[in-house]
């Protein structure tokens, strides 16, 4: 049985002819850039790629091309519009044609680019990092760092090659006021993938010998204004934040500020501003001390002549008022004296009518003691003299009745026994 067939090429010819149908208009498309590659012939290539937001993993690639009229033209109006580098890593949103070469496959053309979509996710992303940074409580800490009054003694963190270090050290050396600094070149890669790395790298070094050093100027000059994106990052900015010397930034971005700007404790546009505010600083130092020292030469002199002059004058006061004061002591002691006798006096008679008190006290509770004793005397008579014991002995006699006295003989009944206490015994008897 015989099949129709096509040629692959035939097939490409269709898909390509159908895309074409389907998707003859221009398309605003959402992407993050990979592999940005620009030839001899000034063509960009490059892959677009969409990430999965939880996992991270691919779900989308394409092949695209910006031919090197448009990418001249569209390169420099992102990056003076962004302040970031046209180059992997970054999200997008480009307008595009759709289309399918026999040879070469689907690919996607580039006609436009919208920055604002790069820099809202720019701010996006500084913002997070801001927000992690201030909720683990370091974002400030950079910033509350007192900066030295002599900040002579300089680390710096810049490439060995760039224009930008050569500038801030000629600034420093031949400022007007004749103040020395002593710079010290930490090399570090500032601009690229590698920036992150190399400057954390260049913080440790310093970090293992900070003692000599009173300040940290991280600075960029003669790169790409537009390649930051290495300054932008989670990692270096947390090292930043927490490093224990002030860090001042000149990193030639005059637009918006990275996250390193945004944490360091001084941020200024360019290398040249840096070496100015550090000379301004020593300025502002040199001013107080040349306060002090006026002072203390015009000051100070007149202080202490005002000063011996009051001593001088106390001195002199000195003889009058110790006399005055041994009279008022002589005085003093007088009454002191005085108010003694007669307080020793008082507290004599005091002690006399004390005594005398007690003893009419004492007289009289002997005669109530006397009193007591003859009426416990005479109590004591009657009742011996009740006692049931002297009346049976005179011939009385008690009877009892269950133990009880019987004083009354409506108390008994025939057949009663009751008992008889005399004198000497006792005897029962019934009554009849």
């Amino acid at each position: 049985m015989e099949h129709s067939s096509l040629s692959l090429l035939e097939l490409n010819s269709l898909v390509r002819k159908s895309i074409r149908t389907c998707l003859p208009d221009t398309y605003w498309v959402q992407a993050e850039l990979s592999d940005v590659r620009a030839n001899y012939s000034g063509h960009c290539y490059l892959e677009f790629v969409q990430k999965d937001a939880k996992s991270n993993m691919l779900v989308a690639k394409a092949r695209g091309i910006i031919w090197s009229n448009v990418y001249y033209l569209l390169k420099a109006y992102f990056e003076r519009e962004t302040g970031q580098a046209f180059v992997s890593g970054i999200k997008v949103l480009v307008k595009v044609s759709v289309d399918f070469h026999e040879l070469y496959g689907y690919s996607l053309t580039v006609t436009d680019i919208d920055p604002t979509y790069t820099l809202g996710d720019m701010a996006l992303r500084r913002k997070e990092i801001l927000k992690r940074l201030d909720e683990e409580g370091v974002l400030t800490l950079n910033k509350e760092l007192e900066l030295p009054e002599l900040t002579q003694r300089i680390a710096v963190i810049s490439s060995a090659t760039a224009a930008g270090y050569g500038d801030f050290c000629n600034q420093l050396e031949n400022n007007s006021y004749g103040f020395v600094f002593y710079p010290r070149l930490f090399p570090a890669v500032m601009q690229g993938d590698r920036v992150e790395s190399s400057i954390i790298r260049a913080l440790e070094k310093i970090n293992a010998e900070r003692e000599r050093w009173d300040v940290v100027v991280i600075i960029r000059g003669g790169g790409a204004t537009s390649d930051l994106s290495g300054f932008d990052t989670y990692e270096l900015a947390t090292n930043c934040a927490q490093f224990p010397l002030p860090i001042i930034t000149g990193i030639g971005h005059e637009r918006d500020d990275t996250v390193l700007d945004m944490i360091a404790h001084t941020r200024v546009k360019t290398p040249t501003a840096a070496a100015e505010f550090l000379i301004d600083h020593m300025r502002q130092t040199a001013e107080r001390l040349e306060e002090y020292t006026q002072f203390f030469y015009q000051e100070l002199p007149g202080l202490f002549l005002r000063r011996k002059e009051q001593f001088e004058q106390w001195v002199s006061r000195i003889p009058v008022r110790v006399q005055m004061r041994l009279q008022h002591e002589r005085f003093r002691q007088e009454r002191l004296t005085k108010q003694l006798q007669m307080g020793w006096q008082t507290r004599l008679l005091k002690e006399e009518y004390r005594l005398q008190v007690d003893r009419r006290i004492a007289v009289a509770l002997e005669s109530v003691m006397q009193r007591e004793k003859h009426r416990l005397a005479m109590l004591e008579q009657q009742v011996k003299a009740s006692s049931p014991e002297l009346l049976l002995k005179k011939g009385y006699s008690i009877t009892l009745k269950n133990g009880k006295a019987v004083t009354d003989v409506a108390q008994l009944r025939p057949g009663d026994e009751v008992t008889t206490r005399v004198s000497k015994g006792e005897f029962k008897s019934k009554v009849i």
